[in-house]
Formats: structure tokens, sequence, C-alpha cells
């Protein structure tokens, strides 16, 4: 009785963090590049109470006896499935469609600014990975996210990996589907560089860090799959928009959450049922006890 006291005891944990889960997946519902989170569960170590045994000459043989001792958690995982892309008319609002992610940067302490015009190797900055497309221009021209962070690519004029200008007083821009960053100036069409997508061989092993990042795991692979000891410049290892497997760049929208209500209500209820469950057990066990304690009046 008191081993099933101690499971039904796991099993509320276990329900409770699936329960946080979901709340973190609602409140998210509507985050730019978002992906949802899953839990799962799996069973402890079993009880063995008797062993099997194989069939003799004259009997079969008896499978095992055991009992289990609860439940744990099996896993949390991300789910990188695509949003839906919601059209926003924004030159500088970006969504993938297909796999891949954006690069946003910020130099590294002891690295001085001349570093951005030299070709940035991957040691020189702090690279982080994200699906949320919303950028903006600071007032030199760089392309950033919401916190600062300059968008990765390659510059048109050497080829080097670094940050995306576009002049200030350009007439009008434009990005395609490939990545390719056009600007209008003074009747002339030049290019302000290439966006680049990030794709790793296990994007489900990137971490979350807040603020719609992701940073590489030990489990998620580098950037192509390629090691960056062996790269003369961080550049060589990503990819074009919609080239070797990289989802094409669609300017003028915003990848949404992938996070659907109606099936995070259900996975509500059933957290809410399963921990029901589980106090219902121990309060039988309880009983079962209190049984017990009432045979000696």
């Amino acid at each position: 009785m008191l081993a099933s006291m101690y499971s039904g005891i796991s099993g509320m944990k276990n329900f409770q963090q699936k329960l946080d889960v979901t709340g973190n997946n609602l409140a998210n519902v509507n985050t730019f590049g978002f992906k949802k989170g899953r839990a799962t569960f799996k069973d402890m170590v079993s009880q063995q109470i008797a062993g099997a045994t194989g069939p003799t000459e004259t009997a079969g043989g008896s499978n095992a006896m055991q009992v289990g001792l609860g439940s744990q958690m099996g896993s949390i995982d991300t789910v990188h499935t695509q949003g839906s892309l919601q059209n926003t008319n924004r030159d500088l609002d970006f969504g993938i469609s297909g796999d891949g992610f954006f690069s946003v940067a910020e130099l590294n302490d002891g690295n001085t600014d001349d570093t951005w015009d030299g070709g940035v190797q991957g040691d020189q900055v702090t690279t982080n990975y994200t699906r949320a497309g919303n950028f903006y221009l600071d007032e030199e021209g760089y392309v950033v996210n919401q916190d600062g962070k300059y968008l990765m690519g390659a510059d048109t004029d050497d080829g080097n990996y670094g940050r995306i200008n576009i002049p200030t007083d350009a007439d009008s821009f434009s990005v395609g589907s490939d990545g390719t960053v056009s600007y209008q100036q003074d009747g002339n069409l030049e290019e302000a560089g290439q966006v680049l997508m990030a794709t790793f061989p296990n994007p489900e092993g990137l971490t979350k860090i807040g603020n719609n990042l992701f940073q590489t795991s030990d489990n998620s692979g580098n950037v192509g799959g390629v090691d960056p000891a062996g790269l003369g410049n961080a550049f060589e290892a990503y990819t074009n928009p919609g080239a070797d497997g990289a989802g094409e760049l669609v300017a003028g929208t915003l990848e949404m959450s992938n996070v659907d209500m109606s099936e995070e209500f259900t996975e509500m209820i059933t957290a809410q049922r399963g921990f029901q469950a589980n106090t219902r057990g121990i309060t039988t066990a309880d009983e079962v006890l209190q049984e017990l304690m009432n045979l000696k009046r």
C-alpha cells in the first residue's frame, strides 16, 4: 500500500510538469516563431516478485511477476513543425517556409567594430538562432531584431559573413525568396547582402534560451553539420534560402506559433484527470491503512 502511495505521488508530479508545459504553450500561442513543447512519460523500475521460468518436459513456462513503482518524466520535446505564415505586408518581416533558422549575433567582449568589416569568424561573435522574423533597421541602416542583435548574412561586396546594411538614404528596398537584399538608390538597383539560413542535423536538440532564441547544444550538431574549427569563415557553414534543404524566405510575412489551442486544451484536460486519478489512488491507499489501524481498538 505504501508503494501505491508513492506511485501516485510520482504520477502527480509528472502530470504537474505536463500542465506546466501545456500552460507555457498556451502562453505563447501568439508568439512569433514559437515551437511548442510536449511532455512524455516512462515507467520507473519494477519490483520483481517472481522471475520467469522456461517450459519443461512436463509443464509450460510462466511469466515473471512484477509490480511497477511509478512513473517518471521521459522527455520534454520541442516540436519543430511549420507554423502558419501570416501576411503583414511589412518589408522587414521575414517568414521561413521550410527548415532553417535566422542567425542573429553580437560581438564578443574584446573584439572591436573593425571585426565586422573583415569577415566574422565563429569565435568572434555570440550567435543565436530564431524563427521569429520581425526585424528592424537601426540608425546606421543595419538589420536587427527587437533586442538589437544583428541579422547575419553574406556581404555582397566581399562575400564575408557579417551584418546586412541598407543605406539610410536608399529610396526603397526588397528581399527575394533566395534571401537577396536589394535597394534602390539614385535610380540604380544595388545589393545590400544575402540573408543566410542556418540548418542543423538535429534541430530538436537546440536549447531554448528565451527571447525567441535558440542556441546549439551537444546533441543539436553544428550549423550545416560542419565542424567550425575547419572553416576559414563562418559563412561557409550557412545555406542560401531555398538551397540544400533550407526553406525559402517569404518577405512580408511572419511565422506564427505552431501551438494548436484545441490540442492544448485536450492535453490540459488529460493532465487534470490524470492528476485527479493519482490523488484518488493515494486516498484509497490511505483508507485501507486506516482500516488496518482500526483493527485494534
